[in-house]
């Protein structure tokens, strides 16, 4: 592993991202943790300093492209550059299409792929410029497998996916890598902020989450090992691997499965009304 490189996570002062901006810092590397949250952020950057490496924090609003440019120049003027972006910050939703209302749609578009192109502008001429530099953007599996009653979620999460792999062909001619990262459920605060018109949703995401084997702890590990190897795409959970095999290589069973769900899921929400 490579010592002391410069690191911003954003959506940096909980869950995940707390769990890679440790995993980086046990590297040596300098980490800028940003988070929305100034006294969350300010805390975690408290807790993490004996972690190994430089920790740091800035407020970050992943939306607002001159608090980027900020963060950007926070990085050239106190380290020289950037190294990593990782592009954690997002938010949850879920719920029966139909019952989505447009204000919610902006909202987790804005955040979880408008925040992200933001961020990944706003390194870009930075990287080009050093002719190096690495994109973690923290997507979904909910951005491959499309399961039903979690429109928005899935498309803001399958437009991360479909930007990281633009972004990995378009910018590795300027020595610049991308990676993309599909979780499935494991246990995080994701869901403190989730809307949804279906209370069941809300229950039942919460429910997956806690019981999951898979951890932040695990899943950050994994991002550090794709930069260190410079993977392109990582499926975290076996389960999701299984997913992804079975959705390529027999679709029509992928479909059953998904028909199935839904079949079981449906009634207890329309039951809700």
């Amino acid at each position: 592993m490579t010592a002391g490189r410069r690191v911003l996570v954003t959506g940096g002062a909980s869950g995940l991202g707390k769990e890679v901006a440790a995993a980086f810092l046990r590297t040596g590397a300098r980490v800028l943790i940003t988070d929305i949250d100034s006294a969350a952020g300010e805390s975690t950057c408290a807790e993490l300093a004996g972690a190994g490496g430089v920790v740091e924090f800035r407020a970050l609003d992943v939306t607002d492209e001159s608090a980027w440019a900020d963060a950007v120049e926070w990085c050239t003027a106190e380290w020289g550059g950037l190294d990593i972006l990782v592009n954690n910050a997002g938010v949850a939703a879920a719920g029966r299409f139909e019952r989505i209302p447009a204000s919610d749609w902006d909202w987790i578009l804005r955040i979880n792929l408008m925040g992200v192109v933001a961020g990944c502008r706003a390194v870009t001429p930075l990287f080009k410029q050093a002719g190096r530099g690495h994109i973690v953007n923290i997507a979904s599996m909910a951005g491959v497998l499309n399961v039903p009653g979690m429109a928005s979620y899935n498309v803001s999460k399958a437009g991360v996916i479909s930007l990281s792999d633009t972004l990995r062909h378009e910018l590795a001619p300027y020595g610049i890598r991308t990676t993309v990262v599909c979780p499935s459920f494991f246990a995080t605060n994701l869901g403190d902020r989730m809307r949804s018109p279906d209370p069941a949703m809300v229950g039942l995401m919460g429910k997956l989450m806690k019981s999951s084997k898979v951890t932040a702890a695990d899943v950050a590990r994994q991002i550090v090992h794709a930069v260190d190897r410079g993977t392109y795409r990582v499926i975290t959970h076996p389960d999701a691997r299984r997913a992804v095999l079975v959705q390529r290589f027999a679709p029509a069973l992928a479909a059953r499965q998904l028909v199935a769900y839904w079949a079981k899921l449906r009634p207890r929400l329309e039951g809700g009304d």
